[in-house]
């Protein structure tokens, strides 16, 4: 090799890792392409969340025309799942296979079940809505396969989420873990931006044929994405032989219980669940709300999705930097949840002022704070956990903020209908349900402030700094604290 040729490849390593996002949470065993290729896992979460939060819902209110609380319901089911994660990591955690993967059975059958209900989504929302020949099948059909459609996929993509979060904590060493599961986060969210840039570029001429074809090409890229992100990542250990007496394990009882005992657990937790459903329960409106009020066409609908991701990437970065140098992660969180008011402002005061502009400055806003919030409040998480508990405890973060969310998406489309059909004529015409719920999460703000409150009063919560750039820097469990 040349001198030149050298001291170029030199001075990429070092900028690659005083710049590159995550550069520093890669070793020699693990490296940086192989954490990529895991988190392909997460790309496929994305694209599903994309479909259901943010194309789907657009479709089934405005093109399709179906009822705004049958649709919240639909897209909430999959959250139903939700309470399960904390379970299924714990599961996975103990699991011993035949071929002697942990993690791997769960990510197939995980994949395998979300495959499935993508597959079959298309055709169940054409006859939800009545379309083509359906209009002779009873209601009732189109609803229940609908709601297994959307009940599988949500099952799918909690168990591969999971499963592949504690995957990626199973490669990499204690120090490094809390790096990588920010890794895996932010490429959820680079995830949601390229679907939703993708998913509006292929359905800005809508017909029902064109969406049959990109739900059905969801579902294969799901199959290929967690193939390859699995491929080679898990050795393959002993298992268990008969008559061999294995080691006992604790109850998944008996961990929640320490779990749950100290470091105000409970109170963080519901902190947490009001601070999603603030920031969740507009997630199947903002797209029709473009539609309906602001006369926006499903590609430009679908780029809000984009946009709400980018402004929670934004978010999470400048999250990673603050935690870094000791910042108190309740105190981000707060901060997060007080972006999130002049937020919503700004989606209200975009209808009266029929202002797109104003629509998605709000909505990036919306996506910023929330940025800010998770972090902050999985972070905190992470630092209290009891020892040798971190994946029960990122279990329980997503279980509450998933189930939470599935609760304010549901409300959040029961509400708009009522309000649209009990509220009088006035200026507002249909905008006046969307507003109802954005002023319901402007009060849900607050009341996630008064929660958070308490928690800001503690000390000694602070994350010490990482050496490190744009990287979720959660604490990792000191030293004195691992046995």
């Amino acid at each position: 090799m040349n001198p030149i040729s050298k001291r170029m490849i030199r001075a990429w390593t070092q900028v690659g890792m005083r710049y590159l996002p995550f550069a520093d949470a890669a070793t020699e065993d693990v490296p940086l392409s192989r954490l990529l290729r895991l988190s392909l896992i997460q790309v496929s979460v994305a694209m599903s969340v994309v479909l259901l939060i943010g194309t789907l819902n657009r479709v089934m209110i405005v093109e399709l025309g179906v009822p705004a609380s049958l649709v919240g319901i639909m897209v909430s089911l999959p959250l139903l799942f939700a309470p399960f994660r904390a379970i299924i990591g714990f599961r996975s955690d103990n699991h011993q296979s035949e071929l002697g993967w942990k993690r791997v059975p769960f990510i197939y059958r995980g994949t395998m079940v979300q495959f499935g209900g993508l597959a079959i989504m298309p055709f169940a929302l054409l006859v939800l809505s009545g379309g083509g020949n359906a209009g002779a099948l009873p209601a009732w059909v189109g609803q229940l396969a609908a709601g297994l459609s959307f009940l599988l996929v949500g099952a799918g993509l909690h168990t591969t989420q999971t499963v592949g979060l504690a995957l990626a904590t199973d490669l990499t060493p204690e120090e490094l873990q809390p790096k990588v599961v920010g890794l895996m986060y932010v490429m959820l969210l680079f995830g949601t931006i390229t679907s939703a840039i993708v998913f509006g570029a292929l359905l800005a001429d809508f017909n029902p044929g064109r969406l049959v074809q990109v739900i059905q090409g969801a579902a294969v890229l799901t199959l290929v994405l967690n193939a390859i992100a699995t491929w080679k990542q898990e050795a393959r250990g002993g298992h268990a032989r008969r008559g061999q007496v294995a080691r006992v394990e604790p109850s998944f009882i008996d961990s929640w219980a320490r779990f749950t005992a100290g470091n105000q657990a409970i109170p963080r937790l519901i902190a947490l669940g009001l601070g999603t459903m603030a920031f969740t329960m507009e997630d199947i409106l903002l797209e029709p709300y473009g539609g309906q009020i602001l006369k926006l066409a499903v590609g430009q609908t679908t780029m809000l999705t984009a946009t709400l991701a980018v402004g929670g990437l934004m978010g999470f970065g400048l999250a990673s930097h603050v935690l870094s140098k000791g910042a108190d992660p309740f105190r981000l969180a707060s901060q997060g949840a007080l972006a999130g008011l002049p937020a919503f402002a700004l989606v209200i005061a975009s209808a009266p002022l029929d202002s797109p502009g104003l629509f998605a400055l709000g909505t990036w806003l919306i996506g910023f704070g929330a940025g800010l919030f998770s972090h902050g409040t999985l972070t905190a998480t992470m630092n209290l956990a009891p020892p040798n508990q971190a994946g029960l405890a990122l279990g329980a973060w997503g279980a509450v903020q998933a189930s939470a969310a599935g609760v304010a998406i549901a409300l959040g489309g029961i509400i708009r209908d009522v309000v649209d059909h009990h509220a009088p004529a006035n200026n507002l015409g249909p905008a006046a349900g969307y507003h109802a719920v954005y002023g319901l999460e402007i009060i849900l703000l607050f009341a996630t402030l008064a929660a958070m409150w308490p928690l800001l009063r503690r000390n000694g919560i602070t994350a010490p700094p990482f050496q490190g750039h744009l990287s979720a820097d959660l604490r990792p469990i000191p030293q004195g604290e691992e046995k």
